[in-house]
């Protein structure tokens, strides 16, 4: 998902959206923090749209917007764009800065270990 960056209030209208899957533009505005005015949210959905991020269907002549990227699309496209910005491309150092970003479990960690040893096995 390249394209045209997201302003702030865009990025909270697609977190909305990928959080509900699908929503009309008022049930947007209602789940916004600090929102703006209807007609700017509706505003902002159009311009999602025109940069490829939504889409829109008619229900019952509403518009009900939903993300135009599968959500494991757009994770891997925001992984890789935070790698190459912040770690250089180096998979090891975002690990490296996950791991001191905060304690975690001893059953996270054993998952992670094993997603690590399964993508040795796969030869990724």
């Amino acid at each position: 998902m390249t394209g045209p960056k997201l302003s702030r209030r865009e990025r909270q209208i697609l977190d909305i959206l990928y959080q509900r899957g699908k929503a009309s533009a008022a049930e947007v505005l209602a789940a916004m923090e600090d929102p703006p005015s209807y007609s700017a949210v509706r505003a902002m959905l159009r311009i999602l749209e025109e940069k490829g991020h939504a889409r829109h269907e008619t229900l019952d002549s509403k518009y009900i917007y939903s993300p135009a990227v599968p959500r494991e699309k757009a994770k891997r496209s925001a992984v890789k764009h935070m790698l190459e910005t912040f770690f250089a491309g180096s998979p090891e150092q975002a690990m490296a800065a996950l791991l001191d970003s905060r304690r975690l479990t001893p059953e996270e960690l054993d998952r992670m270990a094993r997603m690590i040893e399964q993508a040795r096995k796969e030869g990724k």
